[in-house]
Order: structure tokens, then C-alpha cells, then sequence
């Protein structure tokens, strides 16, 4: 097979394989059949003259030529999707849909702001909010999503990055808890009873980070994948709880706030990749984006 019979589209059949390791879930993202990604990754096989994926126990791996093609080829794909998006953009007439990936904390500070500005300046564009998780960078370099906000440090090439905001960590509890007049030195945080938020996954907050490094663990008497239901959790008991300020602030008056003797201050920061880099669409949106974690 001659190799200039190549095109995009099966360039990308390889790079979603690649990226996520299955014929199976590369079909799935790219809605389908099994036997079609087959059939185009066969077409490759020939065209380099190179297996691309070898089996290895119940999965695949690539081959270090499927490596490198790859990363040529999303160069190119990149740069493709970047010319051939339109030249003018227009919020008030556009029609599109954007990903974006993040957690709790930006979708109770960053997206209803921006969810209220798009509704008002671009009321054709939808939002389609997916969690990350640990999974961003993955999703974003997969192309499951367009943005990623987060409180993450991405350095490798091929992506791109705006601070949004910058944040510290304080004490939630309940009004009538002695400890809200009284304040928390690190002796007393360490040994107040605590409601931790893990937030799901290997991530760990910075606060917990922190104190780690001083030698101390929380006395954690429950443990929460998120900080949602906190004010019914912490009323009427002794509980507190460790939470981004922005958060704490969101929960109104209903719960006590004071200073955490390990605040680990983060910053949350906008990732995307050249897929969107050089869009019309995106720039303004990423600029709306910008200007909403300016408003919380």
C-alpha cells in the first residue's frame, strides 16, 4: 500500500487507538464498528510496514514506530483542525458544543458564572461539563475534552496553560462549635474531629500534603468524595472541615469559617492543546473563561 494514500481520518483512527490502548473504546469514541478501526489500522500496518500494536496479556502496546508516528501525527492533525476552523467567529450566531473537564471546586466558583455569560453574549454554544477526576490530561489529549481547569501542573509539550485563579484552604464548622470563636493552631487542628473530603481517586489535597510534611495526620472520623452535602454533615455536631476558601464561602452563613493552620495555597489553572489552540471560537472562549474566575 502506498504510504501518500494515507489521510487524516485514519491517522486519527491510529492516534485514538493509541491513546486509548483498545480497538474497542478507540471505536466507541469514535462511534464505530470494532471491525472498522481494524480494518484502517490494517491499512497502516501496510502503508509503514510495521505491526503498530502487538498483543502483550489480555491488552495491546504499541510498537516504538507506532510511537513516533503518532506523535507526528497529532502534530499534524493539530495544526489541520487549527486551519480548517472558520476565520471569523460571532457569539451571537454560533452553533457548537465545547467539553470541558473539572472537578467540584470549578463547578461551583468557574461555570456558573460562565454558563450565565454564555446564555447572555452566545446562547448557541452548549456545555457538555465532564469530571476529571485524575483523568484530565488524559481526557484532553485523548480530545475527550476541549478545556481542562484544575488545580494541576500539566508540563509536558503540546499543551497549553492560563492561570485562572489562586486559592488557600480554611476551616468549616459548625457557628456554635467553640472552636469557630476560639481559632485552630496545628496541636488543636490535628486533634479536632474531621469530616475529610478525598474527592475520589489517588489525588490528594494540598492541605493534607502539607500537613504530611509536618508530621501530622488529621483525626478523620469520615471521609467524603466531595464537599457537597458538608453544611448538613457539620450542623449540630463537633466536626470541622478543610475546604478551598471559595468553596467555604459558597456555603453562606449556615456554617462557621476560620483559618487553617496549614492553608496550602494552589492555584487553578486553564489547560488546552493545539487541537483548539489557533480557534476562533476557543480563543473568545477561553478569554470568557478567563474573565469569569476574574469575577469569583
Amino acid at each position: 500500500m502506498d504510504a501518500y494514500s494515507v489521510d487524516f481520518a485514519a491517522l486519527r483512527v491510529l492516534r485514538l487507538v493509541h491513546a486509548h490502548g483498545s480497538f474497542t473504546r478507540a471505536a466507541e469514541a469514535l462511534d464505530t464498528t470494532q471491525s472498522a478501526v481494524s480494518y484502517t489500522i490494517e491499512r497502516l500496518r501496510r502503508a509503514f510496514d510495521d505491526p503498530l500494536f502487538v498483543r502483550q496479556g489480555a491488552g495491546i502496546v504499541a510498537t516504538d514506530r507506532c510511537d513516533e508516528i503518532v506523535a507526528e501525527a497529532a502534530r499534524m492533525l493539530d495544526r489541520f483542525a487549527a486551519l480548517s476552523a472558520p476565520r471569523g467567529f460571532d457569539p451571537g450566531r454560533a452553533e457548537a458544543a465545547v467539553t470541558i473537564s473539572c472537578n467540584h471546586y470549578e463547578r461551583v466558583t468557574v461555570v456558573p458564572w460562565l454558563m450565565h455569560a454564555l446564555r447572555a453574549q452566545a446562547p448557541g454554544l452548549r456545555l457538555h461539563i465532564i469530571s476529571s477526576t485524575v483523568r484530565g490530561k488524559e481526557q484532553l489529549s485523548r480530545g475527550e475534552s476541549d478545556l481542562l481547569i484544575g488545580p494541576i501542573r500539566i508540563e509536558d509539550a503540546g499543551f497549553f496553560r492560563r492561570r485562572l485563579m489562586e486559592d488557600i484552604y480554611v476551616c468549616v464548622m459548625d457557628p456554635a462549635n467553640p472552636l469557630a470563636r476560639g481559632g485552630l493552631d496545628a496541636a488543636r487542628f490535628t486533634a479536632v474531629p474531621q469530616a475529610v473530603v478525598t474527592y475520589g481517586g489517588n489525588w490528594r489535597s494540598a492541605w493534607l500534603v502539607e500537613m504530611e510534611r509536618a508530621g501530622a495526620v488529621p483525626n478523620m472520623v469520615a471521609e467524603l468524595p466531595s464537599p457537597a452535602n458538608l453544611p448538613q454533615l457539620l450542623t449540630g455536631t463537633d466536626l470541622i472541615a478543610t475546604v478551598p476558601a471559595r468553596v467555604a464561602r459558597g456555603f453562606g452563613p449556615g456554617l462557621a469559617v476560620c483559618e487553617c493552620p496549614f492553608p496550602a495555597p494552589f492555584g487553578i489553572d486553564l489547560y488546552w492543546t493545539g487541537r483548539t489552540h489557533e480557534a476562533p471560537m476557543h480563543k473568545w472562549l477561553r478569554g470568557l473563561i478567563a474573565q469569569a474566575a476574574t469575577e469569583v
